[in-house]
């Protein structure tokens, strides 16, 4: 499938958003939110920048992808959070025009087509990539991402497929997908797990850590104890209990695995970024 995005995007990139207002309490910092609408394989996508308005200069980029939701709210903090870094951030949508599952029967459909097809994940991303590219803010040689549930599994097959990040991060992702082969991939990998994630078994664990070292692939696994699958999100204990999923809030975890994203970010990027501890 041919990527196509068409020549007007900057035009829509500077001119169709609305701007959200973000209040921090850090002293001289202005972090604002942007919807910004772009186009791909003739779809509109409906995606999310933030940034420290207040910060001079270019800094590195970091994409987030969301969980099988869709984009929705708590994909939008966790890029003003990466502002709050310094950086800027865009929250991505991969499922075109700002759709949103709310019960898992939905969000399980729309997420198939990309378990089903990583080349078209992979042409999307692209398209996200370009757009926070033309961003004055944006560093364009210094382009990371992240990724929940669903997003993390995207993010380690684009990996895996040779997509140039310098690191991506998966949060409680699966680790099933496209086979890792040596030579292929051009960046680095932190991986952060719910060691009580029954959506992925233990055998898997294993499969996807032998996978990356037979093929010499460097990575950073990282498992965060009595943490259930979707363990970053607060909206997840409330979620599990109305659809009986067995997903859970863990706080603890929530904040190691921020601040163990915020430190391999600074080393992958090798720039003076802060490293804030989630309160």
């Amino acid at each position: 499938m041919k990527l196509v995005i068409h020549a007007f995007m900057l035009f829509l990139i500077c001119n169709t958003f609305s701007v959200e207002s973000f209040a921090r309490k850090s002293k001289g910092m202005n972090i604002v939110g942007e919807e910004v609408s772009y186009m791909a394989n003739g779809i509109t996508m409906k995606g999310y920048i933030a940034y420290d308005k207040s910060q001079k200069g270019k800094r590195p980029g970091v994409l987030v992808v969301h969980e099988w939701w869709g984009c929705n709210e708590y994909a939008k903090k966790r890029a003003r959070m990466l502002a709050g870094l310094g950086y800027i951030a865009m929250a991505v949508d991969l499922y075109g025009n700002g759709k949103i599952a709310t019960d898992p029967t939905t969000a399980q459909q729309y997420a198939t087509a990309y378990y089903q097809n990583p080349v078209l994940a992979r042409e999307l991303l692209e398209a996200a990539r370009f757009t926070m590219k033309n961003y004055a803010q944006t560093d364009e040689n210094k382009i990371a991402a992240i990724g929940y549930c669903f997003g993390g599994g995207v993010l380690l097959n684009m990996a895996r497929m040779g997509m140039d990040f310098k690191g991506i991060v998966s949060f409680h992702g699966s680790l099933n997908g496209t086979p890792a082969a040596a030579g292929t991939v051009n960046t680095q990998i932190l991986v952060c797990h719910g060691e009580a994630d029954v959506f992925v078994k233990p055998e898997e664990v294993i499969a996807f850590q032998q996978s990356l070292k037979a093929a010499n692939i460097p990575y950073e696994f990282i498992s965060y104890p009595d943490a259930t699958h979707a363990f970053t999100n607060p909206d997840a204990t409330a979620t599990g209990k109305q659809f009986g999923m067995p997903i859970e809030y863990n706080e603890a975890a929530d904040k190691k695995s921020w601040n163990d994203m915020a430190v391999f970010l600074k080393k992958v990027f090798a720039v003076s970024v802060k490293t804030v501890i989630v309160e």
